[in-house]
This record gives C-alpha cells, structure tokens and sequence, in this order.
C-alpha cells in the first residue's frame, strides 16, 4: 500500500531517509560504454578551480595582513578589495578581502553551472554524463541535507552578489576618471574588461533568468508581460554561454588583480602615457 493510502486510513507515515536514486548509469566509479575521453573535462575543471582558489587565497587573504603587499596603485583597485572600508573596521591580521569575497564565493559556489563542475570534478558525482559513480554516493542525499541544502540559497546569493558588482563598476569610473582629469590606460581597460565579463556572468545566471521572466503565466497579455518576455529571450541567449562568462571572469579577476600588485610593486613601468594618463 502507499504512503498516501495509508495516510487515508489513520496510519501514522513515517518519513523516509532521502536517498539517491540509483538511475541507469553503469555501477561501479568510473564503470561506462563511452569510449571518448571522458575523463579529461573534469580534470581539467578541477585544476583550473584548484588554481583559482590557491591564487585568490593567497593573494586575497594572506599578502596584506602578513605580507603587507598593497591591493591599490595610482588609482586603481585590485577586485579582491572592491570594497575599500575593510581596514577601518576590521582588524589588522583579517584581509579586507574578505568583505567581498564571502558573496563572491556564496554566489559562485551555488551558481548552477559552477555546482555541476565542480560535482563532478571533485565528488564524481557522478564523474561524468553515463559513468559509474563511487558505492559512498548511495547514501547521498542530494541537497536535501546540510551542507548542500545551502546550495537552495542561491537566488538569495544573486541579490546579494549585486553589491560588489555594483562597487566593480564604481571603481571602474574613478579610475577612468583620476587626478581630476580623463584616463584611459591598460588599468582602465582590464577593469573594464573585467565589469563586462562579472557582468555578464551575474545576468546570465539562471535565478535572474528566472526573476526577470519567472512567475507569469501569459507572456502576450499585456505590454507589460511582453516586455519581460522580450528581455528574458535576450537573458536565456547571454545564459547559453553562461558557463563560457563563468570561466572568462574568473580570468579577468586574476589578470586585474596582477596588474594591480604589479603596479603596486614597481614592477610595470608606468612613465609610458597612453590616453590622458598612465598606465
């Protein structure tokens, strides 16, 4: 009998623990009739979160408080430190990264893109489409329990990850605009370059796919719902390569974040003027 049948006749249900479905995957880790090499697109997602979060944690967290290198020269801000208040209010051993890298890693650690990398790169879960995954997995309950229920966050990290997005483009204009007159350098084009591509990869994410189209019933039956049917087409053609914006912003954040230490440390000549000002 099931569970709803004898719920009707008084019968106290009681829940059942969440488990894996076993799906039709061949049993056993890394058991498949593929025959490509299957085996190289989460090694190679692997290395390449492994290298980003080894480099964000030492140049974010460790270099200012114990190794004093600066995050700021001749106006412009390394993204780690967008937010500029940190060594007011925080103590003198904590980075002020750190205010923005908490949203940062709560926006892309739940981001459904980046969620279905890195379980497969780092939890075979599974390894890849049709390959077997490791016997521990049966008592997986997906995201049902913590931590990974915190992964149903992730519409509640969008909002909140508006904030440094917000604060990029502002330190974007006042490096444009610097000493009081107009520049355009390498700085100000890696920066930009970095706004687009954070940008891109925020508006392409599937939640905001969903706030701006989400929830309606009838795309055609009013100006106003046709207009949000207009704009989500153009979210879900950008949200196709949200995985392509995923990657490249991760770059544009390391390669604005050397410049910046670069500069900061003399080791980029900057008496070389380009457009009304510096490097």
């Amino acid at each position: 009998m099931t569970a709803s049948g004898q719920a009707q006749q008084g019968r106290v249900v009681q829940p059942q623990p969440s488990t894996k479905p076993p799906g039709t995957a061949m049993r056993g880790f890394g058991t498949t009739m593929r025959v490509d090499r299957w085996s190289l697109r989460p090694l190679a997602i692997a290395l390449g979160l492994t290298a980003f979060i080894v480099y964000a944690t030492i140049s974010a967290v460790f270099l200012i408080p114990y190794f004093g290198f600066e995050y700021e020269a001749q106006g412009y801000h390394s993204p780690f430190f967008s937010i500029a208040i940190g060594e007011v209010i925080l103590p003198a051993w904590l980075s002020p990264a750190i205010l923005v890298l908490w949203m940062q890693v709560f926006f892309r650690a739940t981001c459904y893109y980046f969620r279905g990398a890195y379980y497969k790169a780092f939890f075979a879960d599974p390894p890849a489409c049709a390959v077997g995954e490791p016997t521990i997995h049966r008592r997986y309950g997906m995201e049902n329990r913590f931590p990974f229920i915190l992964m149903n966050l992730h519409r509640i990290a969008l909002y909140i990850v508006f904030i440094p997005l917000t604060v990029l483009w502002i330190d974007l204009l006042l490096a444009l605009w610097h000493d009081g007159s107009l520049r355009l350098g390498i700085g100000v084009l890696l920066i930009a370059a970095d706004a687009i591509l954070v940008s891109l990869y925020t508006f392409s994410c599937h939640s905001f796919r969903h706030l701006v189209g989400g929830n309606l019933d009838c795309y055609s039956c009013t100006a106003n719902t046709r207009r949000r049917h207009g704009l989500w087409q153009r979210v879900s053609a950008w949200n196709q390569y949200h995985g392509v914006w995923a990657w490249a912003s991760l770059g544009s954040i390391v390669v604005v974040d050397l410049y910046v230490r670069a500069l900061a440390l003399d080791v980029i000549n900057t008496s070389t003027p380009i457009i009304g000002g510096f490097l």
